[in-house]
């Protein structure tokens, strides 16, 4: 990979030095040289002058490192200032990435935290010690910043990816959780040189990217393996366990596979939420987030524990206890089997790709309930038919939409869906459609939201409201 040293990135910023000035900006970006703008405005020109990924898709989505590289060399390389494990994955970076922060929190590490999408705020996307970042911090940024980053026509990952770094740094944090956005290779993130890298599992999701097989989407994935830096792999298979091999050897990286260490030997769902473990090192371990999936999350963050004791981390059991225990109210993770409310229950996640369809439907069938009601929306550049054939038919469908723009409408869902002998009914937001399902449902059926994480956003965003 790159580096910022390198002639052809110094002869890139020479370049860039060239071509700054206003013309041809957005309305908003006109905007900042004649008002100050209060936080919401600031969010807004963030969203509209660079593109952002989980509103439009593709056309947001720029490969390679050049744009990162340069906003890194002009903020003087924010992420060598502190130390860093890097989580990729198709599924399970959120939970490994939020319940990993909560117990380094816990040890009392000054944490930070990058994580995406948000679900209700923007500032969820970068936290230290699981207080999200200031409004004032991002007003700032941008407009101390505006004439650099304006001409380089970021997409906004690149643009909150060098916030998130520069942030961490003027924060001196000892560590940051890193999240992976999309693949891995040429992802933003993988500027940084972590002690620990850890990639979750592999699935087929954002094929029109990473590739249309799993050994393509692995190979993506596994460019965060760094020379001599450990790597741990949560799931494998057949087809992705020779490339991470292959990687990991020509990187001199050693690798740790979670299956393998198997430290959860069984677990349950708890009768007051979550789940119980019973693994190697501990009896009895309480894990606040509840679906089945976190089933192979927690081994994987359990190996990922023992590895970062080894390179120095000092992590007692109470650490990786209170960490399990209450991630949710240290770092504010939202979204992942989230219990809203009892009689009806109401419960939400934003698994979206075939992998984590395949948990969510696990879990379904496993309620005891009168009757399953699925309010469902999805967005049009998914594998939404293999989704579908995985979703229960004994449910009654609510089929809606999401508020961005890659939102499949709910009318041609339905026919989809129809196909697969799913039946319901159209509605034209997750708020009419939420409250259809609880309007009908009795005191001891099951309401489940999901199919997209924008689809649990706009739940989440109109939870008064319902």
């Amino acid at each position: 990979m790159y580096h910022p040293e390198t002639f052809e990135t110094q002869t890139i910023l020479q370049n860039v030095s060239n071509i700054n000035d206003t013309k041809g900006c957005s309305p908003l970006y006109t905007l900042l040289y004649n008002k100050e703008m209060n936080y919401l405005e600031t969010v807004e020109y963030l969203f509209n002058s660079a593109p952002l990924f989980q509103q439009v898709g593709k056309e947001a989505y720029k490969e390679g490192l050049t744009n990162t590289l340069i906003l890194d060399h002009h903020f003087n390389h924010p992420h060598k200032h502190f130390r860093s494990i890097h989580i990729a994955g198709t599924n399970g970076k959120g939970s490994c990435s939020h319940t990993l922060a909560a117990i380094l929190q816990s040890a009392g590490y000054k944490t930070g935290l990058y994580t995406s999408p948000h679900l209700i705020d923007f500032r969820e996307r970068i936290r230290v010690n699981g207080e999200p970042i200031p409004e004032q911090y991002v007003i700032d940024f941008v407009k101390n910043e505006k004439d650099f980053f304006e001409p380089l026509h970021p997409s906004f990952f690149e643009l909150t990816t060098a916030l998130a770094f520069q942030y961490f740094a003027e924060q001196k944090v000892e560590v940051a959780v890193i999240e992976v956005g999309l693949g891995g290779r040429l992802d933003c993130t993988n500027i940084i040189h972590p002690d620990l890298s850890i990639i979750t599992n592999i699935s087929l999701d954002h094929t029109q990217f990473l590739g249309n097989s799993l050994a393509e989407i692995a190979a993506e994935k596994a460019g965060i393996i760094k020379t001599n830096r450990p790597v741990i792999i949560g799931e494998s298979n057949d087809e992705t366990a020779p490339v991470f091999s292959d990687k990991a050897k020509k990187e001199n990286a050693p690798i740790i596979w979670a299956e393998t260490e198997q430290h959860v030997l069984s677990s349950s769902p708890s009768p007051k939420g979550g789940r119980l473990y019973e693994t190697k090192l501990y009896t009895h371990l309480f894990g606040e987030l509840g679906g089945t999936y976190q089933i192979p999350n927690t081994n994987t963050i359990l190996t990922a524990t023992e590895e970062l004791k080894k390179l120095g981390f000092h992590i007692t059991e109470e650490d990786i206890r209170k960490g399990f225990s209450e991630v949710c109210k240290i770092t504010n993770f939202m979204g992942r089997w989230q219990l809203l409310r009892t009689n009806p229950t109401l419960v939400c996640d934003a698994g979206h790709n075939v992998g984590g369809i395949k948990y969510i439907t696990e879990q379904l069938n496993l309620q005891t309930c009168d009757q399953l009601h699925i309010v469902l929306g999805m967005v049009s550049d998914k594998d939404i038919d293999s989704v579908l054939k995985l979703l229960p038919k004994n449910a009654i469908y609510y089929f809606t939409k999401a508020t961005v723009k890659r939102a499949m409408d709910e009318y041609s869902l339905q026919k989809k869906a129809e196909q697969k002998g799913l039946r319901g009914n159209t509605y034209p937001n997750v708020l009419s459609a939420t409250k259809a399902a609880l309007t009908v449902a009795s005191s001891n059926d099951f309401i489940f939201v999901g199919g997209s994480c924008f689809i649990v956003a706009d739940l989440l965003n109109n939870l008064d409201r319902l």
